[in-house]
């Protein structure tokens, strides 16, 4: 929120996002915004001057959340195995798109033209962050050389949509996971 706004617009982007964040983590992706608006006491208005679409709205609502994946990536980069570091970065991503109800809905796809003023800025910090992880991971051999971050996130965010109303959606989307990650065929017979 730039700087040079009047205080009352300050105070009033600080009390629709507390607002938000609160319904967001009650009903994801898909809260009210008229009873954001009406919570926060202000008009409808008044939330879409500050947030123009929900996608805007999730990717505020979400954004400490996506800085400290993004610390993550950069804490995890260049440490141990390479195929390691990157899994347990990715089983992070699942686990806050999990726990932090409405993450997934601002990480998906909305079809915005690239470059476009409401392009995903949380995809593409998720993205930036987690490249250099598949990338060496990809240089050891430890991944296929045409997945993107971009394929990783699709999946997660799939996931994790696909389990939100799981009566325990946290032990269903790391066990989807896990297969994503293994594979379905089964493990080859170790010899001894």
């Amino acid at each position: 929120m730039p700087e040079r706004q009047r205080a009352d617009a300050r105070r009033n982007y600080a009390r629709i996002l507390a607002v938000a964040e609160a319904e967001v983590a009650a009903h994801g992706g898909g809260a009210s915004l008229e009873q954001i608006a009406r919570t926060a006491g202000v008009g409808s208005a008044t939330v879409r001057r500050h947030f123009p679409s929900r996608r805007a709205l999730l990717e505020a609502v979400s954004r400490e959340r996506i800085d400290a994946l993004c610390v993550r990536a950069r804490d995890l980069t260049g440490r141990g195995d390479s195929r390691d570091a990157l899994l347990e970065w990715l089983d992070d991503v699942v686990t806050y798109c999990v726990s932090a109800r409405g993450l997934a809905a601002a990480l998906t796809y909305d079809g915005a033209e690239p470059e476009s003023l409401y392009e995903n800025s949380c995809s593409a910090a998720l993205e930036e962050a987690g490249a250099p992880l598949l990338h060496r991971a990809a240089q050891d051999g430890a991944m296929a050389p045409d997945v993107t971050v971009t394929d990783l996130i699709t999946l997660i965010v799939g996931i994790v949509l696909a389990t939100e109303n799981h009566p325990d959606p946290a032990a269903r989307a790391d066990r989807l996971f896990r297969l994503a990650v293994a594979g379905l065929s089964p493990q080859a017979p170790r010899s001894p």
